[in-house]
């Protein structure tokens, strides 16, 4: 029988020591999906009652790459709290273990999302979009990753920012938007809204589909973070990273 609190509790004090700890797949067998979302539940109600709150969701493994690259069909999702919203531009030196570099493209919902739905009902439900960054991070160790891995950590969740452009993704074709990724002024990659499942409201509708099987919901004044454009990039401490999204402006993160 598999000890979801026990692994939970490894992957918690891997985030609040600060080290990270072996491949959960390897050291407990047989681990399915469902037992990785409960680890991931169990760590997420944890900081709840700690006082944090949810404020949206991420979805990752958008992209066939990434899919490819751990040998699945499917994305993941996890959960974002206020503690991880970048607000000064800077990323504190140990905040985030094994950080990666995405640039994303985020909705904010101004009302609930249900599992059956459109992508012209996830428009409707959408406030505005605007350009974001997320700031990936493993707490397993050396990024040695299955699925399962990915989900029970939190889908990998670190910190994000979120730029102050809003775009009105009724006007705007998503999957047209360009990002340059740069990293200490040297463009890494490039990559369109095209990339997160052909359109990002696929992803969002997968996301609520996916949502109410553990009894979450998609809720109003949800923050989705809908997917990677392009490559995750490792960081370290002196890098800066720009994401540059053409017209709709520039997002740029620093780490001490």
């Amino acid at each position: 029988m598999v000890d979801h609190r026990k692994i939970a509790s490894e992957l918690y004090n891997a985030e609040l020591e600060n080290v990270p700890i072996e491949q959960i797949t390897k050291v407990y067998e047989n681990l399915s999906i469902d037992d990785a979302y409960k680890i991931q539940i169990i760590n997420i109600e944890k900081k709840i009652s700690e006082g944090k709150k949810i404020t949206g969701k991420k979805i990752g493994l958008t992209s066939k790459a990434m899919q490819e690259s751990l040998g699945v069909d499917t994305p993941d999702f996890g959960f974002l709290y206020d503690s991880m919203e970048v607000l000064n531009g800077v990323i504190p030196k140990g905040a985030i273990l094994q950080p990666r570099v995405e640039g994303e493209l985020a909705l904010i919902l101004k009302r609930d999302l249900g599992d059956e739905g459109t992508i012209e009902e996830v428009w409707e439900a959408t406030e505005y979009v605007v350009p974001a960054i997320e700031i990936v991070g493993s707490r397993i160790k050396d990024w040695k990753l299955t699925i399962v891995d990915t989900i029970a950590d939190n889908a990998s969740c670190g910190m994000y920012l979120l730029s102050d452009v809003k775009i009105d993704p009724r006007v705007t074709d998503l999957r047209d938007i360009q990002m340059k990724l740069y990293k200490n002024e040297e463009l890494i990659n490039s990559g369109y809204g095209s990339a997160v499942l052909d359109n990002p409201a696929n992803a969002v509708l997968w996301l609520a589909k996916s949502l109410r099987k553990y009894g979450v919901n998609l809720n109003k004044g949800d923050i989705v973070l809908a997917g990677a454009l392009s490559a995750a990039i490792p960081a370290v401490s002196g890098d800066c990273f720009v994401c540059d999204f053409g017209e709709f402006g520039r997002l740029e993160v620093d780490f001490e």
